[in-house]
């Protein structure tokens, strides 16, 4: 079995100085690509994830962006480009939550939220997909001229209630996802989305601190652990393979059963 089996290939991941992002960077380094580690804050981290990563014997940078500002992902593509030339894989990772009932919901929290989960989406894979469009497909790369894969959520599906933005954007990315597979797909460009559960990361640490919190959440999860980053890392090194080369259009859940509404194991 290849250990590296992304030799040669080079990934942008967005939002990845900490949590899942910094899951997502990591694995792919250990699959052999070169990886952009994108931030929006925390220069000094990033840095550190780079050298970090190097140590697989892959090329590493770390690239400043607020992708939800077109200036500045168009800044740091092209700074990735120029280094590099290409690229073969994009991580649609970034995202944040503003969180508050919904009559105190601000217009600021709303656009804030949308900017970043799901305006960054888009902004990102359409600078990454013009470059893979124009280089096309290149089979002792890749069998694709280009992965795009969005992390969305399992609130892509399942309601929240006290978090209606955020729920509104993964909602969004999953139409946002299967809508540019369609549109990419004569072009060789596979499209796809990792939809995570209950991950330990800083972003929900509240959810997962405490043993109280602890036994609350793994009510809500059948499999009765929560996720880590590297589970999620693994699944989007194994989806951006040539192994996963006919999967396009989907968005695969990593949850531990989440989305099994578990509330009816015991009836409904």
């Amino acid at each position: 079995m290849d250990h590296q089996p992304l030799r040669g290939q080079r990934a942008l991941v967005t939002g990845a100085s900490s949590g899942i992002g910094e899951g997502v960077a990591r694995a792919l380094g250990a699959a052999g690509a070169s990886v952009v580690v994108n931030f929006a804050s925390k220069p000094d981290i990033a840095a550190k994830i780079v050298e970090e990563i190097k140590t697989s014997g892959v090329d590493a940078m770390a690239l400043h962006a607020d992708v939800s500002k077109e200036a500045e992902v168009e800044a740091m593509f092209s700074a990735m480009l120029s280094a590099w030339g290409q690229i073969d894989i994009l991580v649609n990772n970034a995202g944040l939550q503003r969180d508050a009932p919904f009559v105190e919901l601000t217009l600021e929290q709303w656009n804030t939220v949308l900017g970043v989960n799901l305006t960054g989406m888009f902004l990102c894979a359409r600078a990454a997909a013009r470059s893979m469009i124009r280089r096309g497909v290149r089979p002792e790369i890749s069998r694709a001229a280009g992965k795009i894969i969005c992390i969305s959520s399992v609130h892509e599906v399942i309601p929240w209630a006290g978090h209606v933005n955020y729920a509104a954007s993964k909602g969004g990315v999953g139409m946002f996802m299967k809508s540019l597979a369609q549109e990419l797909a004569p072009h060789r460009i596979r499209v796809n989305s990792i939809a995570p559960g209950a991950i330990m990361t800083p972003i929900n640490r509240a959810a997962w601190e405490t043993p109280e919190a602890l036994r609350s959440l793994l009510r809500l999860i059948p499999y009765g652990r929560v996720g880590t980053p590297a589970d999620i890392g693994r699944a989007v090194a194994w989806l951006a393979s040539d192994d996963a080369d006919y999967i396009h259009g989907q968005t695969i859940y990593v949850d531990g059963g989440m989305t099994l509404y578990p509330e009816f194991a015991k009836g409904g």
